[in-house]
């Protein structure tokens, strides 16, 4: 179940302890000693929830937000809920925690979430109740990368351009990944603070014929036709049906054997169409596509929050798409906004290549229970 993180993690913390155990003693118990070893501060499990994966993680207060103790990754689907999954977490590293923070893909109203693209609805007493827990906190996906925008390193960050940022300016923050996400962050004179959004559900505005055309394939299959149904992994498997049914690019019979045979076809199509040699001019298309988008949206986001500050793209399929994001199309559709075109050109651009997510679910997990909530 992706112990992989978890094993090394371990072995590490067990070097840095100067223990060593044989081949008999279990996982749980070399996890359960590095916990021991820290003090008995409390632990927090901290969460980032999505449609795809899952990604749990225990932190403590003195290794802090970017230092995991422990961490695994899920297949969200494969489970019935969330607690199944922070009950087998838990099983397998015999920690003991006392706190949780999970950010999720959703809005999150008193305490509740329904996450989207799963069958599950995530409430913070539940879970409380269930694991028996001192406090369990929810925020979104988007708040959650938000807050870990002012603590990202160099290291964390690729630069698409850098722009001239202002100091105490808005920051931006758009992720598409199953789905698509935004937030952006403000500063208050002392830090920046983080704010939510459902903006990637806005209504879809095209900009070209090639976009007014994939707009009205969409609305004779969808009532609402957002940005989320054309900029996220749903959205590139909607683009590269439209191009194939409208006949713009034929597909190849192979590539379309192989995407039957799949229940996710966004990796498949974005490999084919990022592939150094012959590359499919179908996938390629839908990529480019996609690139046009995600590049007008993140700009209409910077106009709306005047986002001087930068401009950062999260979520899994920046990361993947990063050559193609490096060509300049993306960067040309962020700035053709007529008469401000010169004002995005200012504005930083950078991919976080971290998971920050989850970072910033610990920072804020940590925070709150150290600050009693304030």
């Amino acid at each position: 179940m992706g112990l992989i993180n978890l094993i090394l993690l371990v072995k590490e913390a067990l070097r840095e302890c100067g223990r060593g155990l044989d081949s008999t003693d279990t996982l749980a118990t070399q996890t359960g000693f590095i916990l021991s070893m820290r003090g008995g501060a409390a632990m927090l499990l901290a969460g980032d929830i999505g449609g795809t994966k899952t990604d749990l993680a225990i932190y403590s207060p003195e290794s802090g937000p970017r230092e995991p103790l422990a961490q695994a990754e899920f297949p969200s689907g494969s489970y019935p809920s969330l607690e199944a999954i922070v009950r087998e977490f838990l099983a397998q590293t015999g920690a003991v925690v006392e706190h949780a923070c999970f950010d999720v893909a959703g809005p999150v109203i008193a305490g509740r979430a329904k996450v989207t693209n799963l069958p599950w609805v995530v409430e913070a007493a539940k879970i409380a109740d269930e694991l028996s827990l001192k406090s369990v906190h929810l925020l979104n996906d988007l708040e959650a990368i938000a807050r870990a925008v002012p603590i990202l390193q160099p290291g964390d960050l690729h630069t698409l351009s850098a722009g001239e940022p202002i100091t105490g300016g808005a920051i931006a923050v758009i992720a598409p990944g199953t789905g698509l996400g935004e937030a952006f962050l403000t500063w208050d004179g002392t830090c920046y603070q983080a704010h939510a959004s459902e903006g990637g559900h806005a209504d879809f505005a095209p900009t070209s014929s090639i976009q007014v055309g994939l707009l009205e394939y969409l609305l004779e299959r969808y009532e609402h036709v957002s940005y989320e149904r054309v900029c996220s992994g749903i959205g590139i498997g909607n683009i590269y049906d439209y191009l194939r049914d409208r006949g713009v690019i034929p597909e190849s019979p192979e590539l379309a054997r192989r995407l039957s045979e799949v229940s996710d076809r966004t990796p498949l199509i974005v490999d084919a169409g990022l592939r150094s040699e012959a590359p499919d001019p179908l996938c390629r298309a839908t990529i480019d596509t996609f690139l046009d988008i995600l590049g007008a949206e993140a700009g209409n986001l910077a106009l709306k929050v005047l986002a001087t500050g930068g401009v950062y793209l999260g979520g899994g399929i920046p990361l993947h798409v990063l050559p193609a994001l490096e060509d300049g199309r993306f960067l040309r559709a962020f700035r053709a906004k007529g008469r401000f075109a010169d004002l995005l050109a200012r504005i930083p651009v950078h991919v976080i290549v971290e998971r920050a997510a989850l970072i910033g679910a610990a920072s804020y997990g940590l925070a709150f229970d150290r600050d009693g909530g304030a």
